[in-house]
């Protein structure tokens, strides 16, 4: 629960955030999250929620409303660290498995590990909750203080709990399938050991960091670790210029959703009233739908998310 803390009382001031603040920094982070996944790219959906929350807040209560200390501490020092140790313990975990196996047959090792990453992946699984459903469990709790609903105090209610666990694990089984496709097969070409490898050091590291509070990326830790797995088997290839792509679109996450949350709290603020953030939501629904009426043009599902990575997906 303390990266619930971190987002609900962490952040930002709850004394000076309204209800128009927290729907204003959502949009941010959704559509932030939307235009990425358009793209195929594996962007911060936690960086995109707190840098909506933030921009949102920045421009309703000033900068005093912003914790910008714990910001630093608690997100964008983790943020630089998290994915560069996932790189290193990955690179040295997919090293000692080859070297391990080495005298194992290749058929028995690939069946094994095979079976060995329903395993890791369950533990990425759950490691994902412990830190991502977090923070919509931080943000629900921070709307509940706002409204006066619970004090600053009570903790996060059983049903915020149920909620989002419910939707994470609703978005998981419904597949993100052109991120999937960059991460399984962009990046680099990954066999059962290397993810075996990545899946483990992915779960190490996401549960390190829920221990201690922070809200990382698991994005960016479950990429590090992939590239981490190409770079510990000899003469595997690590596709940089995808890496490349995925580090801008990291680096830009934060400013990016804060200037849609921005944008969005003066944008319902303008019209005023229930009738600003309606007419907020309903723009922000309209071009959610029109993306993804875009994306069935060229769709990307469980048919063809292995297929070999083309020439024009490397250009793009």
């Amino acid at each position: 629960m303390k990266v619930a803390a971190t987002i609900a009382t962490g952040i930002v001031e709850t004394g000076a955030i309204t209800l128009t603040v927290v729907f204003a920094g959502l949009i941010g982070g959704l559509a932030w999250n939307l235009l990425t996944w358009y793209f195929g790219i594996p962007s911060s959906s936690s960086h995109a929620l707190i840098g909506g929350v933030v921009g949102a807040t920045l421009i309703a209560a000033g900068a005093s409303a912003v914790k910008g200390k714990e910001l630093v501490s608690h997100v964008l020092i983790p943020a630089v660290l998290a994915p560069l140790t996932a790189i290193v313990v990955a690179t040295l975990g997919t090293f000692l498995v080859y070297v391990i196996t080495r005298r194992v047959p290749e058929g028995i090792r690939s069946r094994g590990f095979r079976l060995g990453q329903i395993g890791s992946a369950s533990l990425v699984s759950l490691a994902h909750g412990t830190n991502d459903a977090q923070k919509t469990m931080g943000v629900i709790t921070l709307a509940l203080i706002t409204g006066g609903v619970i004090r600053p105090d009570a903790g996060v209610p059983f049903w915020v709990i149920v909620a989002s666990a419910t939707s994470i694990s609703l978005g998981t089984y419904l597949g993100g399938w052109r991120v999937i496709r960059t991460l399984g097969k962009g990046l680099t070409e990954i066999e059962t050991p290397q993810g075996f490898a990545a899946e483990s050091s992915s779960a190490a590291v996401i549960f390190s960091s829920s221990h201690f509070g922070f809200p990382l990326s698991t994005t960016q830790v479950c990429a590090g670790s992939v590239i981490g797995a190409g770079l510990g088997k000899r003469l595997a290839e690590v596709r940089w210029g995808v890496a490349a792509r995925m580090g801008v679109a990291w680096l830009i996450t934060l400013p990016a959703a804060a200037l849609v949350g921005a944008l969005a709290w003066a944008s319902a603020n303008g019209i005023g009233g229930s009738l600003g953030v309606l007419t907020v939501f309903c723009v922000s629904a309209m071009l959610s739908g029109g993306l993804y009426l875009l994306s069935r043009r060229a769709p990307v599902n469980a048919g063809n998310v292995n297929d070999k990575w083309t020439a024009k997906e490397r250009s793009a």
